[in-house]
């Protein structure tokens, strides 16, 4: 299938754009060498949005010689220059914003108006964040001697091959490109192959604003091919990839090939804990959007909820009338919409399975579980909000990552128990807290194993806040100063101020 470099589409909200199909190597779009390609397809309707070009192991050379090369000279661009270079590049997001809110829905079924613009504003956010980061990059000075004195410096990997996931195209790229740019490094990215077409829009904006041609090269591809290829590549120096555990460990094996540094953004299981004291209706808007919002289709969402046995009845009733009035289903372009459909067919055919296995593993099912066929939404991907009740610590939708509009609610009578409920998971990204005695929230917070903690609130992200998590979640952070670290490699020169030996 030969496809143009780029064609002319027509967003169903009426915005027209050119959409471009090639690889972005060396500020140019180009075809894969073997020509090979892949589809997008419209979640809401299950047709064609259009193809691009698929990399495979020779197209991952390419760029990643190119990247090299270009790396000699952005090594000595000054921190200054970076960020000025990263902030025009958060000016064209924000004077595009309502056009790539609508790519980035159209491609991966995000609600435009209740989800999609808002993550081109996350991008915004973090690359005018790390740009103010660029020029303050800095090392120490350590004199322990007299006769001797050290400093460090703080110096870039070089090649940065990154791997982003399906369900924040662009968000995900941001945080990834935003440091690894600002500390100075340069990058091969590969798109999901199931959501390319914001990202290879987005990906011209750096040539426009300036940056090097060889800086930012972005790739479509399929993992098992471009993503395996980029990850095992002895001429990249540091991967990051959020996504699946299953895939995170594939990753790290992979990178062994020349023991690339390696940051891993994977699964969760969150717990949110409402304690008998909770403010019961914060407790109940936190954690309806903490598992709803975008289908689900979140790593860090309040998936296994455990409510004090005092209110548990009570929440329940609330949390099922909540859902159903404020968490209108609809497609991509309907702005009353906040729950739009699964990404892909794969993804919903998978939350469907995990409904069913609730469904028989006793769990009693309170709003939803099943798939919406209402006819407006019939031929997309649209699955009911679904909440399930009286879990049990052994069940399979209480234990494994749904990724999908679907909780599951306990009950728990001492905060021992529910202590031992949060921990008792393979996972440890994200956890949340319902009380009004904030020490007691400090206590168990403390006792929570997670990279985040919520104190009543859920889902909370800020660029200036560090991201990540402990256990099978992934190694590594995102986000703030500790973000901006992943992207350096502190380098201790020795100056011997004596005369003798």
């Amino acid at each position: 299938m030969s496809l143009p470099l780029e064609y002319p589409v027509t967003l169903p909200d009426g915005q027209k754009y050119s959409q471009p199909s090639g690889l972005f190597i060396n500020n140019e779009y180009i075809k894969s060498k073997s020509g090979a390609t892949l589809e997008s397809i419209n979640p809401a309707t299950g047709e064609v949005n259009g193809a691009v070009y698929a990399a495979d192991s020779e197209d991952v050379d390419i760029a990643v010689d190119v990247a090299r090369k270009a790396f000699k000279s952005w090594r000595k661009v000054t921190g200054v220059e970076r960020g000025i270079l990263l902030n025009k590049f958060a000016d064209v997001l924000q004077e595009q914003r309502d056009l790539i809110g609508a790519i980035e829905a159209w491609d991966s079924g995000k609600t435009k108006e209740q989800n999609a613009v808002y993550d081109i504003d996350e991008c915004i956010s973090c690359f005018r964040y790390f740009a103010g980061w660029a020029d303050k990059i800095q090392g120490k000075v350590i004199q322990n001697d007299p006769k001797k004195l050290a400093y460090t410096v703080h110096e870039p990997f070089g090649v940065c091959g990154q791997i982003i996931p399906w369900n924040y195209p662009l968000a995900m790229a941001a945080w990834k490109l935003a440091p690894a740019l600002a500390a100075g490094n340069v990058i091969v990215l590969k798109t999901s192959e199931i959501t390319p077409l914001s990202l290879l829009y987005v990906a011209k904006i750096f040539k426009d604003v300036g940056f090097p041609a060889g800086v930012v090269n972005i790739l479509s591809g399929f993992g098992a091919t471009a993503g395996k290829a980029l990850a095992s590549h002895t001429g990249v120096d540091k991967i990051a990839f959020t996504g699946s555990t299953a895939t995170g460990k594939i990753i790290q094996q992979l990178a062994s090939s020349n023991l690339k540094a390696v940051t891993l953004e994977c699964g969760g299981k969150s717990p949110l804990i409402i304690r008998a004291d909770a403010d019961l209706d914060q407790a109940v808007k936190w954690s309806a959007l903490g598992i709803m919002s975008n289908q689900g289709q979140i790593c860090t969402a309040t998936s296994r909820v455990y409510v004090h046995e005092s209110i548990y009845e009570k929440y329940l009733t609330l949390l099922a009338e909540h859902v159903k009035t404020t968490y209108k289903q609809g497609s991509m372009f309907d702005s009353e919409a906040v729950v739009g459909p699964q990404v892909s067919k794969l993804q919903q055919d998978k939350v469907l399975s995990y409904i069913e296995i609730g469904k028989k593993e006793g769990a009693r099912l309170v709003l939803g579980g099943e798939k919406n066929t209402d006819k407006d939404l019939a031929k997309g991907y649209f699955i009911k909000p679904t909440i399930f009740a009286d879990v049990k610590p052994e069940m399979r939708i209480v234990n494994e990552e749904i990724f999908g509009p679907v909780v599951s609610v306990g009950k728990f009578s001492s905060d021992e128990e529910v202590i031992a409920y949060a921990n008792g998971t393979d996972y440890g990204l994200g956890a949340s807290i319902f009380t009004q005695d904030i020490t007691v929230a400090h206590n168990l917070a403390s006792e929570i194993e997670a990279g985040m903690v919520w104190i009543n609130s859920s889902n909370d992200s800020d660029v200036h806040i560090p991201f990540g998590g402990v256990k099978m979640s992934g190694v590594g952070r995102e986000l703030g100063e500790y973000g901006l670290s992943m992207y350096t490699q502190a380098k201790a020169i020795h100056v011997n101020l004596g005369t003798k030996l």
